[in-house]
């Protein structure tokens, strides 16, 4: 895919109070539709590049945040307070606020999609139109939630860029299919160094606070009944995270969400070949149609 065509602005707002960044892709035309679009746990908003891309040539804009922590958005000077779903989804209301975004879609991977689910029932319900869940529900297997606390919270460090991408080629072997130029841009967008001039992923580790001082963060399933828009669910077919029981229950209660079952990934599809790109885009433009 060629991410030339369109040149998306990096961009800063201060939201409750912290500064987050965001990349807005904006199409040749304005007026037409708005998603959000937010990554997951540990990464950034740049991993939303070929999705927002796609969108972005169809004519829609994209907003694509780093969370705050993650990133270049600024950490959290009260990590046990601020990092929960709820802040989170004050940092989201605020951000559209000052974008002046009345009415849009929201596009969530994992702990995007999670904040997604907050929004759309509580601080932004009425004004997010179609939600799109990537490999996230209302309800988490737990061992698939304490892996990613074993690496998240204790990000590995490494002398070169090489290796760090061979980390992340590992570790996110789950996300299915990445061309080489994807594997660097995830790397080169989500790398920070260290004082001691080893690299290491470009987030907050004190994060993983969410799940000591938030334990119930991630126990949806009643905020889930309450969202009334619909809603599309991905799964990835070897998901540790979002069961097949729990996606199966997603389409019978709440909004009776529309779930797909991605071959080839496991947590959490990288939502950047043709056949997931044109899935999500099909859903957003037409809601409830056959998908």
């Amino acid at each position: 895919m060629n991410f030339a065509a369109v040149e998306p602005r990096s961009r800063y707002l201060m939201c409750e109070g912290r500064e987050i960044h965001f990349m807005d892709w904006v199409p040749a035309q304005a007026g037409g539709p708005v998603v959000v679009a937010w990554h997951g746990l540990a990464r950034t908003g740049r991993d939303m590049d070929p999705l927002a891309a796609h969108l972005c040539a169809q004519g829609w804009r994209v907003i694509c945040p780093d969370t705050i922590g993650r990133g270049l958005s600024q950490w959290s000077p009260k990590p046990e307070a601020e990092y929960c779903l709820d802040f989170y989804s004050r940092i989201a209301r605020s951000l559209v606020d000052q974008l002046g975004l009345q009415r849009f879609h929201w596009v969530g991977t994992s702990m995007g999609g999670a904040i997604g689910m907050v929004c759309a029932a509580g601080t932004l319900q009425g004004r997010i139109e179609r939600l799109v869940l990537n490999d996230i529900g209302p309800q988490l297997a737990a061992p698939a939630v304490q892996r990613i606390r074993s690496y998240a919270g204790s990000p590995a460090a490494f002398a070169t860029m090489g290796e760090l991408e061979q980390y992340f080629r590992t570790v996110y072997k789950p996300y299915g299919y990445l061309p080489d130029a994807q594997w660097r841009l995830l790397t080169e967008s989500s790398a920070r160094r260290l004082p001691d001039g080893r690299v290491t992923p470009h987030y907050d580790p004190a994060m993983v606070m969410q799940f000591e001082h938030h334990p119930q963060d991630y126990e949806l399933w009643a905020t889930f009944d309450r969202i009334d828009v619909p809603v599309l669910c991905l799964r990835g077919a070897q998901s540790d995270l979002l069961l097949a029981d729990t996606a199966e229950a997603m389409r019978d209660r709440g909004p009776r969400a529309l779930v797909v079952t991605i071959a080839g990934c496991g947590h959490a599809p990288a939502l950047n070949v043709p056949d997931q790109l044109e899935l999500v885009q099909r859903f957003l433009s037409e809601a409830r149609s056959t998908v």
